[in-house]
C-alpha cells in the first residue's frame, strides 16, 4: 500500500505543534514533529502520539446514540438523531421558555475551528442565558481583568519569552501545560535560550513543578496568597520609587488609586501569611524594576483560586508599572490573522453583569454563568428552571466543583444531548449522543490560541482523511441543529450557511479598519460558493490585521494563502500595539478598575483573619493528560499511576500515612480515595492531586481509562468559594482533611 505523508497540527493543547503524519489508506503508521513547522521547528510533546490512538480508538463513537428504555444505548441515523434533538428541545422550551435550556462548552472545542464557529450558532439558534463552559472554571479571572483594563477579554498580553531577561512565573507549569493563554511550543527550548543568553527564570509555587525543577530561582507559596505577594511587590516599587511607565506613559488610568491600595501591603505584613519572607519579596521587585526587559505572567494557580482575579490583576500591573507591558521582552500582545474581538466586544468594550442568573443572582460573564449556577438552576423550581442541556466536547461531571452535585443535576434533566467523541461520566446520562470525525478527518486552524501566541503565526491544515462512510462534521450537525431549533427547517442546509455567514461578516466587518470601505455583500462574495466554516474563516482573514481586504490590499492574506504554506506562515515576533489596541471606553488602559478594587478589602479581611491550621489541596497537571479526555488512549495511559495524592514527608507522617498508603480526603462536599506519594516537592501543609481523572462509573464507555480510573479530585473540590470579580469557581486552596483509608 501506498505510504503518503500530510503535514498538521496537534490539537490536544495550546502549543499547537506541527505534525508530521504519514498514511498507510486509513492507518497512521507514523507520526512526528514537523521539522519545517515555522512556530514548533519539530517539537512535539508525547501527546501528539495520542493522536493515532484517537483515531483509532473503538471506543470512539462513529454513530449517533439514543438512549432506550431499557436504558442502554442504540444506533440510530443522522437525520433521525437531529430531528429527535428538535423534537425533544422543542418540547421542554414550549414549557419552559428559551432559558429552560442550557448549553455547556468543554475544553476540547478550542482546539476545532469549526466547532468554536459551532457552539457559537448553537448559543444564538437556543436564545438561552444558561450558557456555561469549562472557561468559567479556569479563565474567567483573565477574561474580568484584560477586559476592566484593556477593553476586551481576547486582549491579554503574553510573555514574550523570546526576547525577556527576567522572567517571573506565579502559577504556572508550562514543561507540563505547554502553555496556557500563553501559546508556546517548546517551551523548554525557549527556556534553554533564556538561559542561556543570562536570563533568569524564578517561579512561586506551592509545588517544585517540573517548571520549578528547571528555574533559576523557586519559592514555595502559599495557595490562595498569591495577590497579597504580588500587591506586597508593587508596595516596593512605590516606595523605592521605581515605577516607570515606559511605553504606557500618557496612556493610563488610575496610577494613584494603585500606589494607595499598595501601600496597605508593605512585605512584611503579607511574608508570614503568604510564605515568601519581606527580604525576597523587596528583592525580586527591584530585579524586576532593574532587569533590561521582564515579564510576570501566572496561569491556573493564579486563576482558580480565591482571589484569582487581584492576582491576575497583580500581574500585570507589576509590567505596567516597570515599563514592560508592550514592549520587546516583557508583555505583549499578540496580533492574530483571525481576531476574534468582535465575539466579545459587540458593541465597544466588554460589559460584565448584562444579567444574572435566576437561582442564585450570579453575574454573566462574557456571554456566560459561573459553571457553580448549572446546578442552582437545575434544581430551583419556577419559570425558566433548566430542564435541557447540550454539551459541545464537554464533561463537566468530572471538570465542575462538587461533582456529586453537578452529576445528580445532570441526571434528572428530562433531555440531554451530547456532541462528544465517548460514552464519558456526563454523556453516560445523555438521551442522544453525536459524535463528530476524528482528528485526522477536519481540517485544522488555530482560531481561538493564536490570541495567545508568543509569536504571530497562522496555520492551516487540510483534513488528512476523508470522514469514515456515514460520519457527519461538527459544522453540519451544528447547522442542523441550529436551523431545526430556529424554525428553519423549511430552509436547505446551504441557505442557513449562507446566512450564518453573513452574520460573522456582518460582525467582523464592524470591528475591522476595513469598515466603509469593504461591503457585507462583498466580503461574502469573495468568500466562494462551497458552504462550511472555512467562508467564516477566510472572511475574517480578509478583513483581518494581515488580510487583503477583499482585493484593497494585494499583498495581504486570504485563506487560499494560508493554505499554500503547509509548515505555516511566520507573521513575525510581537509588536508594540498601544495605544490603538486598547476599548475601554476611556481609550486608556484602566489601571483600578471599579469591579477588581472592590474585592481588595476582601483580601485584606481574609489575611487579618486567624484560620485553624488545615492541609490545602491544589491540582496539578501531567504531560500525558489533558483535563478529562486523553485518558482512554494507550501510548499516554500507560505506564506509572499518576493519580497520587502528594503529601510532605511531615504531614504524611502527622497522617500516619506511608508511602503508597491509601489516603481518604474529606471535605465539605464529599471524599475520595487515592495513594499517597511522599515527596519534598511540595510544601508543608500542601496536598496535590491531578484533575480529570475518576473514571470508575457505571455505563463508561472507557475500556483503557477504567483500567486505570483514578480519583476525581473534584468530588472534594467545593462548589460554595467563588473569586469575587469573576465569580468563577475556587479550583485550588481549598481545606481538606486526609487520614489514612480504613
Amino acid at each position: 500500500m501506498t505510504r503518503r505523508t500530510v503535514y498538521g497540527t496537534c490539537s490536544f493543547c495550546e502549543a499547537t505543534c506541527g505534525i508530521e503524519v504519514q498514511l498507510e489508506g486509513r492507518d497512521v503508521v507514523r507520526l512526528r514533529g514537523d521539522d519545517a513547522d515555522v512556530f514548533s521547528r519539530g517539537h512535539v510533546c508525547p501527546k501528539a502520539v495520542g493522536m493515532r490512538d484517537l483515531h483509532a480508538d473503538p471506543d470512539r463513537l462513529r454513530r449517533p446514540l439514543r438512549r432506550t428504555a431499557r436504558g442502554d444505548f442504540e444506533e440510530i441515523g443522522w437525520e433521525e438523531a437531529w430531528d429527535f434533538a428538535a423534537e425533544r428541545i422543542a418540547r421542554v422550551r414550549e414549557a419552559g421558555g428559551a432559558n429552560a435550556v442550557a448549553l455547556y462548552r468543554g475544553n476540547p472545542g478550542i482546539h476545532d475551528y469549526a466547532t468554536i464557529l459551532g457552539a457559537n450558532v448553537l448559543v444564538r439558534a437556543l436564545g438561552t442565558k444558561n450558557v456555561y463552559s469549562a472557561g468559567a472554571l479556569d479563565t474567567w479571572p483573565r477574561w474580568v481583568q484584560a477586559g476592566s483594563m484593556y477593553g476586551g477579554p481576547l486582549r491579554c498580553p503574553v510573555p514574550d519569552i523570546e526576547r525577556t531577561d527576567w522572567f517571573l512565573m506565579v502559577g504556572a507549569n508550562p514543561m507540563v501545560s505547554n502553555g496556557s493563554l500563553m501559546t508556546v511550543p517548546d517551551f523548554r527550548g525557549r527556556l534553554a535560550a533564556l538561559q542561556a543568553r543570562g536570563g533568569k527564570l524564578i517561579v512561586v509555587d506551592p509545588r517544585r513543578s517540573e517548571t520549578a525543577e528547571r528555574a533559576d530561582e523557586h519559592h514555595f507559596v502559599v495557595p490562595g496568597t498569591d495577590a497579597a505577594f504580588l500587591l506586597a511587590m508593587l508596595h516596593v516599587l512605590f516606595a523605592e520609587g521605581r515605577v516607570a511607565l515606559g511605553a504606557c506613559e500618557g496612556l493610563v488610568n488610575g496610577v494613584g488609586e494603585v500606589e494607595r491600595i499598595a501601600a496597605r501591603f508593605a512585605p512584611e505584613r503579607v511574608a508570614a501569611r503568604c510564605g515568601i519572607d519581606a527580604a525576597t519579596i523587596r528583592r525580586l521587585a527591584r530585579e524586576m524594576a532593574e532587569a533590561p526587559s521582564a515579564v510576570a505572567y501566572g496561569r491556573m494557580g493564579t486563576s482558580t483560586q480565591a482571589f484569582g482575579t487581584l492576582a491576575t490583576w497583580a500581574l500585570d500591573l507589576l509590567c505596567i508599572l516597570t515599563g514592560n507591558l508592550d514592549r520587546p521582552g516583557g508583555a505583549m500582545f499578540a496580533r492574530p490573522a483571525a481576531p476574534l474581538h468582535f465575539a466579545f466586544e459587540p458593541n465597544g468594550a466588554v460589559q460584565f453583569g448584562r444579567w444574572r442568573s435566576r437561582a442564585g443572582g450570579r453575574h454573566e460573564i462574557v456571554g456566560e454563568l459561573p459553571v457553580m449556577a448549572l446546578a442552582e438552576e437545575i434544581e430551583t423550581p419556577g419559570d425558566g428552571q433548566v430542564r435541557a442541556l447540550v454539551t459541545v466536547a464537554g464533561n463537566p461531571v468530572r471538570t465542575a466543583p462538587n461533582s456529586a452535585r453537578i452529576e445528580r443535576a445532570i441526571a434528572s434533566l428530562d433531555f440531554v444531548v451530547c456532541l462528544d467523541w465517548y460514552r464519558n461520566e456526563t454523556t453516560r446520562h445523555a438521551h442522544l449522543i453525536l459524535p463528530p470525525p476524528g482528528p485526522f478527518e477536519r481540517s485544522h486552524y488555530d482560531l481561538g490560541l493564536a490570541h495567545f501566541g508568543v509569536r504571530n503565526f497562522a496555520k492551516y491544515a487540510p483534513a488528512a482523511l476523508d470522514p469514515e462512510p456515514g460520519a457527519r462534521s461538527a459544522w453540519t450537525t451544528a447547522l442542523e441543529l441550529a436551523r431545526r431549533w430556529m424554525g428553519l427547517a423549511s430552509l436547505a442546509a446551504e441557505q442557513v450557511d449562507g446566512l450564518v455567514l453573513r452574520q460573522f461578516a456582518t460582525l467582523a466587518l464592524a470591528a475591522s479598519p476595513w469598515q466603509g470601505d469593504v461591503t457585507v455583500d462583498e466580503l461574502v462574495h469573495a468568500t466562494g460558493k462551497e458552504p462550511g466554516p472555512d467562508r467564516i474563516l477566510d472572511a475574517l482573514i480578509r478583513v483581518g490585521p494581515y488580510g487583503d481586504a477583499c482585493g484593497r490590499r494585494p499583498e495581504g492574506l486570504t485563506l487560499a494563502r494560508i493554505q499554500q504554506h503547509p509548515h505555516g506562515l511566520d507573521l513575525g515576533p510581537l509588536v508594540p500595539m498601544l495605544p490603538g489596541h486598547v476599548r475601554t471606553a476611556s481609550g486608556r488602559i484602566e489601571l483600578a478598575p471599579e469591579r477588581i478594587v472592590a474585592d481588595v478589602p476582601r483580601l485584606e479581611a481574609w489575611l487579618a483573619r486567624e484560620e485553624a491550621p488545615s492541609l490545602r489541596l491544589v491540582n496539578r497537571r501531567d504531560l500525558r493528560s489533558m483535563n478529562s479526555w486523553l485518558h482512554n488512549l494507550p501510548s499516554l495511559a500507560k505506564g506509572r499511576e499518576r493519580c497520587t495524592l502528594q503529601m510532605h514527608p511531615d504531614d504524611a507522617r502527622a497522617c500516619g500515612l506511608a508511602d503508597g498508603a491509601i489516603a481518604l480526603v474529606r471535605s465539605r462536599v464529599g471524599e475520595l480515595r487515592a495513594p499517597v506519594e511522599i515527596t519534598r516537592d511540595v510544601m508543608r501543609g500542601v496536598v496535590s492531586l491531578p484533575h480529570g481523572f475518576g473514571h470508575d462509573g457505571d455505563g463508561i464507555g472507557l475500556a483503557v481509562a477504567a483500567r486505570k480510573p483514578g480519583a476525581n479530585v473534584n468530588a472534594v473540590t467545593d462548589d460554595a468559594p467563588a473569586d469575587g470579580p469573576s465569580g468563577a469557581a475556587v479550583l485550588f486552596g481549598g481545606a481538606v482533611e486526609v487520614v489514612a483509608a480504613g
